[in-house]
């Protein structure tokens, strides 16, 4: 699994979402550095790390995950995911293989309309994008379609780094597990929880209020199958607080991870 590390102290695990790629974090990744040694990762099929064999799930994912922190000597380490990592963190979490956990905007507490609603829309972005992926420089380059593009994962997509979009866009299309995954989170299996108790560490899930891939009523749900975590709301952030409010994300990661 590829991975990038920066800066120093106590080793800090960041796992970005569906069709992304640990440059997702670049927004924050800086400014975690000044205080923790961060390991940022490429899923199985995304950014620099080649797909799974076999199954192509959030199971497996898991399970890589698991074998990865093991072979690494990370077992226990403090971990921030967004949308699919937030996911995943949380059943990592739930399984007791990190520390301090900050998930952002997790996917899979969707239900009825919701579901097809996240589903439908990604299947019908994804493609369109790959229709245009000639274009995808001139995408990234420009407000007006990096506003239209991007509407739906970010509050303020005027206000995002070209380079961020691009480099988020080219990620997208060239991920050989973003179809398989997708249709994964619509069908596969549902996320389990944690009861009251059994968590060993802090957990805090982070919602953007203007979330419009996981809407804000999901945020309920996921706090009733993790009780012992701790909700924190981004008053003016989309479905990436890391992007929409980059500082705020900062200091809650630190804040919520440093004191474990």
């Amino acid at each position: 699994m590829h991975y990038v590390r920066q800066g120093t102290g106590k080793p800090l695990l960041l796992i970005h979402g569906l069709g992304g790629s640990w440059r997702s974090w670049s927004p924050v990744i800086d400014g975690l550095a000044r205080e923790r040694e961060v390991i940022a990762v490429d899923l199985p099929g995304h950014g620099a790390t080649p797909p799974l064999q076999g199954e192509t799930s959030m199971r497996a994912l898991a399970d890589a995950m698991v074998a990865f922190l093991a072979v690494n000597e990370l077992n226990g380490i403090d971990a921030v995911g967004s949308s699919l990592g937030a996911r995943l963190v949380l059943e990592l979490a739930r399984r007791g293989a990190l520390g301090a956990v900050v998930s952002l905007d997790p996917g899979g507490f969707w239900r009825g309309w919701e579901t097809a609603v996240f589903y439908r829309s990604l299947y019908t972005s994804i493609r369109l994008l790959r229709a245009l992926k000639p274009f995808i420089p001139i995408i990234a380059r420009h407000v007006t379609t990096r506003t239209l593009f991007l509407s739906q994962l970010s509050a303020r997509p005027w206000a995002l780094s070209s380079q961020l979009v691009l480099e988020e866009l080219k990620a997208y299309v060239m991920s050989p597990s973003f179809d398989a995954l997708l249709y994964d989170l619509r069908y596969g299996e549902a996320q389990r929880g944690a009861e009251r108790g059994s968590l060993r560490h802090p957990l805090t899930i982070g919602w953007g209020r203007r979330d419009r891939v996981c809407f804000t009523n999901q945020a309920e749900r996921a706090l009733t199958l993790f009780p012992d975590a701790r909700l924190h709301w981004f008053e003016h952030s989309g479905h990436f607080p890391h992007w929409d409010m980059p500082e705020q994300a900062i200091r809650v990661i630190l804040d919520n991870t440093s004191q474990a």
